[in-house]
């Protein structure tokens, strides 16, 4: 039979601040931040930054604010119109794959 160590002593479980929760949950919103980077620096794991996320902004946060402006104006140069029903888009031709993915993946739902 192997041998079996027992580890005892006081738990792991660190106490963090608000201010120290909302410092990463930050620095994960940052353009081209990378979560387990930044998860493996502060020696946690990426789902507590997610779930710190969502205690701070609720469920809905990593979507963009959209405003609704009735007839305005579209966007100067080529652009890509999406009409479902009332609702139309309009994607200009400056408009990041990744981005226009997004939008267009939303109106599934």
């Amino acid at each position: 039979m192997g041998q079996v160590t027992v580890i005892s002593g006081v738990e792991r479980r660190r106490a963090w601040t608000d201010e120290q929760k909302r410092a990463l949950v930050m620095a994960v919103s940052r353009p081209g931040a990378n979560v387990a980077e930044i998860a493996r620096e502060a020696d946690i794991r990426p789902g507590q930054i997610y779930r710190w996320r969502r205690q701070m902004f609720g469920a809905a946060e990593g979507f963009a604010a959209v405003a609704i402006e009735p007839d305005a104006a579209p966007p100067a140069g080529p652009t890509i119109i999406v009409e479902l029903g009332t609702v139309v888009v309009r994607i200009s031709a400056g408009t990041s794959p990744d981005l226009a993915a997004a939008v267009l993946g939303s109106l599934r739902r």
